[in-house]
């Protein structure tokens, strides 16, 4: 039986139909890739301080929100405002008085007596001495002998001249300018010139920072140790530059301590002994490099879990919601924990309305991980392993529910690094870390930063013993 022409007719149309679908398929898919990565592209580029870990000083001038914007006020004082006005320098430490007296009575004009008036009205004006450095010479002369004529020269004496050209002042400056305020070496120089008349190069400005490095080191060891008693530490690490090579940069503070170490990376392995004997709790945020620590002794850091939340909430759909939701828990947690500080509750009932907080908190984000969301239930998964961690500042006094203070601590570090570039040695590396933990723990302990490094100073260069940072007695909290 021949076979018939529509069947084969049929068949072409079916294989069309197929090639067709297979061709749509096709095209859906590359829709859906397209799709999801024009999603991921405008997440990307609405990431701000708000909803990533970038800091404010990454956004957009029209992104930033905060103080200062809606409120239609003029800047400067407002209508009714007191103001502010320098205080005057108490007497003892008034160098000079210069009395005025009226001349004359205005009422008989009669001469008057120069008496002086206790309560007279006082008015100062405080100025700068011109600054002339002030150099001490040593001179090793040659005497020769009455009897024999031969002439005799001292001999260097290492006990009475120093071995730096610069005096522990001048050098201590010279670490506060660099180290500490941040100037860059060729300004340092220009300015120690324009300033006093001082002139130093960049070399010896460099070899004086690895003086003062030297001088401190004990001091440095000293919060070290300090920091490792703390029952509760701060951390936080960012990048850093070494001759254009990435390295890390890690800071450990306390209440009473701040210490920062240049290390080559963010591993594990490279971290864990900075710690010590890990004793204590330590707050920061999810970095798995630091899961050396026992879940149940850390504090998860809820600023930065909110910024994540906002994130979640600027998405559509489920995501949306959900990142809303917790939103709102982490709004009535950080409204508890401000009201419990402010003394407004009492510890037993901020404790008490925590609780079914943080049940809430963990259904909404096991609810998160069902629901099986790119970019959402991955992050709510990785919460949950930290859930032994979220909640220690609830259990524990003392603790906070955020890592702003490491933060705060390496925000000079990274604006030095912003400026500078980094540094270009390890013994760049030993001053930088060095006196940035003299300075930032010194001002925790009411220290004047400047007289400390020149006592430091003057000990390294007398070869007697390091002061030490903290009081008599001080205990690390």
């Amino acid at each position: 039986m021949a076979p018939d022409p529509r069947d084969e007719r049929i068949a072409e149309l079916e294989r069309g139909l197929a090639a067709r679908d297979a061709r749509i398929a096709v095209l859906e898919a590359q829709v859906a890739a397209l799709t999801k990565q024009v999603a991921e592209l405008l997440e990307k580029l609405g990431r701000n301080s708000r909803n990533s870990h970038l800091p404010p000083s990454s956004d957009a001038p029209g992104a930033r929100t905060g103080k200062g914007t809606g409120s239609g006020r003029k800047p400067g004082g407002q209508p009714g405002h007191g103001g502010t006005h320098r205080a005057l320098v108490p007497l003892e430490q008034v160098d000079k008085v210069i009395n005025l007296f009226p001349k004359e009575c205005e009422n008989c004009w009669e001469p008057l007596p120069e008496v002086p008036d206790p309560s007279a009205t006082r008015y100062q004006q405080t100025e700068l001495p011109p600054v002339r450095p002030h150099t001490t010479e040593w001179r090793c002369n040659e005497v020769g002998c009455l009897k024999c004529g031969y002439r005799t020269r001292a001999r260097y004496d290492e006990k009475q001249i120093p071995a730096s050209p610069f005096g522990p002042r001048l050098m201590a400056v010279m670490a506060l300018l660099t180290g500490i305020y941040h100037l860059s070496r060729r300004k340092t120089v220009a300015l120690l010139f324009e300033l006093v008349g001082i002139r130093v190069s960049l070399g010896a400005l460099s070899a004086v920072e690895a003086r003062v490095g030297e001088a401190i080191e004990p001091a440095v060891d000293e919060a070290w140790k300090r920091m490792g008693g703390a029952k509760v530490k701060h951390t936080d690490g960012t990048s850093w530059r070494q001759a254009g090579t990435a390295v890390a940069l890690w800071t450990v503070a306390t209440t009473a301590v701040t210490v920062f170490k240049i290390i080559a990376d963010h591993t594990k392995k490279t971290l864990e002994p900075l710690y010590g004997a890990l004793s204590g709790i330590l707050v920061s945020d999810r970095a798995k490099e630091l899961n050396f620590w026992a879940m149940e002794r850390r504090q998860i850091c809820w600023a930065h879990l909110l910024r994540k939340f906002v994130a979640f909430s600027e998405r559509d759909g489920p995501a949306g919601a959900l990142g809303r939701e917790l939103l709102d828990y982490t709004g009535l947690l950080f409204d508890y924990w401000h009201d419990y500080k402010a003394g407004k509750l009492s510890r037993e009932t901020f404790v008490a309305w925590m609780a079914p907080l943080r049940q809430q908190v963990q259904a909404t984000l096991e609810r998160a991980v069902a629901a099986n969301i790119a970019g959402v239930s991955g992050s709510c998964t990785d919460m949950l392993e930290h859930r032994a961690a979220l909640f220690t500042f609830v259990e524990e006094h003392g603790v906070e529910p955020t890592n702003n203070h490491a933060e705060r601590e390496i925000r000079a570090f990274v604006l030095w690094r912003k400026r500078s570039y980094g540094t270009q040695s390890e013994r760049g590396n030993l001053f930088a870390e060095r006196v940035m933990s003299v300075a930032l723990t010194a001002r925790k302990q009411k220290r004047n930063v400047f007289e400390f490094l020149t006592a430091c100073c003057r000990a390294w260069a007398q070869g007697t013993r390091t002061p030490s940072l903290f009081a008599a007695g001080a205990i690390a909290s």
